[in-house]
């Protein structure tokens, strides 16, 4: 028995079609849209009467999916999580992508009014990073790996 990789991470949103456009923005390519309702969907989320959309996406040069979802029903009514979190706030923070010429990226972001945390910084002469807010609070890091 072993695990042979990760396979996708899937994020909650509101507003699909913005998160769908800001990852699109970042240079991630569509894989698939699609609507869910089914008796399966129940099980598997333990939720009843469910209803999503979703989006699959995937960098240019493959691995991991990002799978996007809204939850058309039943729509969570906890207000539990804090919709601009910190850096340190418990639970899944950040998803990072290794990107070439991060400041192009950054660039291109800034003009469309992306919130970051910072300039890029350099860390011990291997990465550039930055850390930006992505769509609905969600933190994504860049991370370009220095020659």
């Amino acid at each position: 028995m072993k695990i042979h990789r990760l396979d996708h991470v899937g994020i909650n949103v509101e507003d699909l079609a913005a998160a769908k456009e800001f990852f699109l923005d970042l240079g991630l390519e569509m894989q698939g849209e699609m609507r869910l309702e089914s008796e399966l969907l129940d099980v598997v989320t333990r939720l009843k009467n469910a209803k999503t959309e979703m989006v699959m996406m995937r960098a240019p040069d493959g691995g991991a999916t990002l799978e996007l979802v809204t939850f058309i029903r039943p729509v969570d009514e906890t207000g539990i999580q804090h919709p601009y979190p910190l850096a340190n706030a418990l639970g899944m923070r950040h998803i990072c992508f290794a990107v070439e010429d991060i400041e192009a990226i950054v660039t291109k972001l800034k003009k469309k009014g992306v919130e970051f945390f910072s300039e890029i910084q350099y860390y011990e002469n291997i990465y550039k990073l930055c850390y930006l807010r992505g769509p609905e609070g969600m933190i994504v890091e860049l991370a370009e790996e220095m020659q």
